[in-house]
């Protein structure tokens, strides 16, 4: 479904990724790794497309099409979606409005709201007063609604406790199709996380780590998270499985 070929993205005056290579599948959900710093969320603000992150060569593929150079919306609109780790705050649009937007349709699921316990948030001004938990929650209602094939989820744990963890780790494995059978599922994501901690709610297929803007290491999940727990990051640098 998504496919990156010897990506390199810069921001303004310095490189950041480095002839990075990635394929995810349909049905897949590929975890990325990494001290901060390192990459990671420069990564899927390049697939997402936003203009700051200046990809200088290499493809990006989605779903067979090369979209390296379509506009964020573009994007959109095909599937890709992202949950931000620091979303920004919106006056003067309630989330309800947005959750209709990005639904196209005034009756949105209600069991959206529900599972998520936002129904008293809809009428509030998007993320403004919300807490860390709050805008996560209401990152993941606005996922949903989009319907989206591809969810980038960029540190979901970030700020949150463990009962939201909890909350967001069900919704996550729902987006994800979980429930599904293996070869009956057709969405796929990218989760990118420091601490691993959302591992112990959403279970995932391949996993990598990221360091300097290379891709040091690949393997099972559970075995790289393990490593990284006993020997940190730098021993990943240098053991390059």
């Amino acid at each position: 479904m998504l496919k990156i070929e010897n990506l390199c993205v810069e921001i303004p005056g310095k490189e950041i990724l480095k002839n990075v290579n990635l394929e995810v599948n349909a049905g897949e959900t590929f975890v990325l790794f990494g001290p901060n710093g390192s990459g990671k969320t420069t990564l899927i603000m390049a697939i997402m497309g936003f203009s700051n992150y200046k990809v200088t060569s290499g493809r990006i593929i989605f779903k067979g099409e090369d979209i390296t150079h379509l506009p964020v919306d573009e994007r959109a609109k095909r599937g890709l979606g992202l949950m931000f780790q620091r979303p920004p705050t919106i006056k003067g649009v309630s989330l309800k409005q947005m959750v209709e937007v990005c639904s196209g349709k005034k009756d949105y699921a209600k069991e959206w709201v529900d599972q998520l316990n936002m129904e008293s948030f809809l009428e509030r001004d998007i993320n403004y007063g919300f807490s860390g938990g709050e805008i996560k929650r209401s990152e993941l209602l606005q996922l949903m609604a989009q319907g989206c094939d591809f969810v980038l989820l960029d540190e979901p744990e970030s700020g949150v406790d463990l009962e939201n963890i909890c909350v967001m780790g069900k919704t996550i494995n729902k987006l994800l199709q979980k429930d599904h059978h293996r070869r009956d599922r057709t969405k796929a994501g990218l989760i990118i996380t420091h601490t691993g901690y959302i591992l112990d709610y959403v279970e995932a297929d391949r996993g990598c780590v990221l360091i300097n803007g290379n891709f040091i290491c690949r393997g099972n999940p559970r075995e790289l998270l393990k490593d990284i727990h006993r020997s940190g990051y730098q021993e990943c640098a240098v053991c390059r499985k």
